[in-house]
């Protein structure tokens, strides 16, 4: 299956998306930990349905007009892992949650640490909102994009700040 892929400009850096079989696969910022650089076999298609819908349901979202993105997903990962990610979905806008409290929403309370892991290794940043996690004690952790953009991100979420679109 070709990965098609588009960079989209964005407030916090521009965003390298990829879709393959009409699903998102990935979103990294720029310049991000672990980051997959552009595949030799990738193509660049920035008018494919779901990149282009993505790109349109970020610049809203950076616009502070969308609060849930509704984009076909296929992140790749264990059965752990999108366990994880998909419960992530599930945490509200302007909201957060701790690694321990998503442990528990998975029914593995005693896995905060692999909860940790699994949310730093989230390729479909922001719209599968691996930000909204914290520290038990409310502290900003870990975040492959940096914490200076997580923090941008949660105050966009709690109308602290806006961001320039």
């Amino acid at each position: 299956m070709t990965v098609r892929y588009t960079i989209v400009p964005s407030p916090i850096d521009d965003l390298l998306l990829t879709s393959e079989g009409g699903a998102l696969t990935r979103l990294h910022m720029t310049p991000h930990r672990g980051r997959h650089g552009i595949g030799d076999d990738w193509v660049r298609d920035d008018d494919e349905r779901v990149l282009a819908e993505a790109r349109r349901q970020l610049d809203t979202y950076f616009a502070g007009n969308l609060s849930a993105f509704d984009l076909p997903l296929d992140p790749a990962g264990t059965p752990f892992q999108v366990q994880v990610w998909q419960q992530l979905t599930r945490i509200p806008y302007g909201q957060t949650i701790s690694y321990g409290e998503l442990a528990r929403r998975i029914e593995n309370p005693s896995a905060s640490r692999a909860v940790g892991l699994a949310n730093g290794r989230n390729p479909i940043a922001v719209i599968v909102p691996c930000h909204r996690v914290i520290g038990a004690d409310g502290s900003l952790t870990g975040f492959g994009g940096g914490l200076d953009r997580k923090r941008a991100l949660l105050s966009l979420e709690q109308g602290v700040q806006t961001l320039p679109v």
